[in-house]
């Protein structure tokens, strides 16, 4: 059964002296979007995000994960339906940063394309508030070496 919480990854990439943020159209959206998904039962949001991020975007789960003090609230009806009982509402989503190593990203069948964006670019291109608060405080920790949250959660 899942856990009731929804997680939001931005993988990012050094190149040069520019910060790159990977985005990804899901199949069944057409909104530009981080990785998204949900934890497994006993699973904490951190393991989640370390998961999704190797199974939606093939990231190595030794990578450096920030964990941000970005969250939201998220209704069920736009996640997988009332799944934890009528009385479940909304979720609280948890979000992070991933370092990749790599500008390529092996994507799964949830998605149809991914696409490396500076940071003003994917501010355009994002729909949900959630998403624009979290890529802010992202390339705000990145931009100022604000990262005394950074794990390295191996394994899952």
């Amino acid at each position: 059964m899942r856990s009731p919480y929804q997680i939001l990854i931005f993988p990012f990439y050094r190149q040069d002296n520019e910060l790159l943020y990977a985005l990804f159209k899901r199949n069944d959206l057409k909104a530009w979007q981080g990785i998204a998904g949900g934890g497994e039962e006993g699973e904490t949001p951190i393991k989640t995000a370390t998961r999704e991020a190797y199974e939606e975007a093939g990231i190595s789960p030794q990578s450096k994960m920030i964990q941000l003090s970005s969250t939201a609230s998220i209704p069920v009806v736009n996640i997988s339906g009332f799944i934890w009982g009528e009385d479940t509402l909304i979720v609280p989503e948890f979000s992070f940063g991933v370092e990749s190593m790599s500008k390529t990203i092996k994507i799964s069948h949830e998605h149809s394309v991914y696409k490396w964006f500076t940071y003003d670019e994917a501010m355009k291109k994002l729909k949900w508030d959630s998403n624009k608060t979290a890529l802010w405080e992202l390339n705000y920790r990145l931009l100022n070496k604000k990262l005394s949250n950074i794990q390295r959660p191996y394994g899952y």
